[in-house]
């Protein structure tokens, strides 16, 4: 479980790739300050992913076909930059919003607008995610907590504060990059429950 708010960001610094799985190493001092062990899960740009080995300068994991085929790994390169969040533990504030680190789809990003001390990005997203992504609702992007302040049928936007901009990989997104986006698992719950109703 994790709640969207990252907690520093780490550098790609080897991928091997086979078929459709992968190992990644990443270079962080995070694991070191928060003494994470092997087995831990820990966010990697909205991806719950566990800890398969840890190094002196960061950790390495492995990600299976299902995680390739619904993110934006198979995009990213070695030194790439990458937003990540640890595990929520027992007792911390639960800030941003109950991310679970299953990324439902991604989307790509089709305009980047300065607002005054913000910055407004617009995604297009496949349009059967539609029904969980509403205007002032939640929605994690690379594993970022944010709220979508406008939402058509094939797009939507949110804003980024000048904090947000500088401390994750979010500020420094490029027209046409691929993000990883996880919809809200209460609207899921929410939208499940009313087409089962109406079946």
């Amino acid at each position: 479980m994790f709640t969207g708010i990252i907690r520093g960001m780490g550098r790609i610094t080897e991928i091997k790739r086979e078929k459709e799985t992968a190992s990644l190493s990443i270079a962080t001092p995070i694991t070191r300050q928060i003494n994470s062990q092997i087995g831990d899960s820990i966010a990697v740009d909205g991806i719950c992913l566990t800890i398969t080995a840890l190094h002196e300068d960061g950790f390495s994991v492995d990600v299976m076909p299902e995680t390739v085929r619904r993110t934006n790994l198979a995009a990213l390169r070695q030194g790439d930059r990458i937003n990540l969040e640890p595990a929520l533990q027992a007792g911390e504030r639960l800030d941003g919003h109950f991310v679970l680190g299953h990324v439902d789809t991604t989307a790509k990003l089709v305009g980047r607008v300065p607002d005054q001390n913000a910055l407004t990005l617009t995604l297009s997203f496949p349009h059967n995610y539609r029904p969980y992504i509403v205007e002032k609702g939640s929605v994690a992007i690379n594993g970022v907590s944010l709220t979508v302040i406008a939402v058509t049928d094939t797009t939507f936007s949110v804003s980024l504060i000048p904090y947000t901009q500088k401390e994750t990989v979010l500020g420094s997104l490029k027209i046409d990059s691929l993000v990883n986006i996880e919809t809200d698992i209460l609207g899921k719950y929410i939208v499940n429950q009313l087409e089962a109703q109406n079946e």
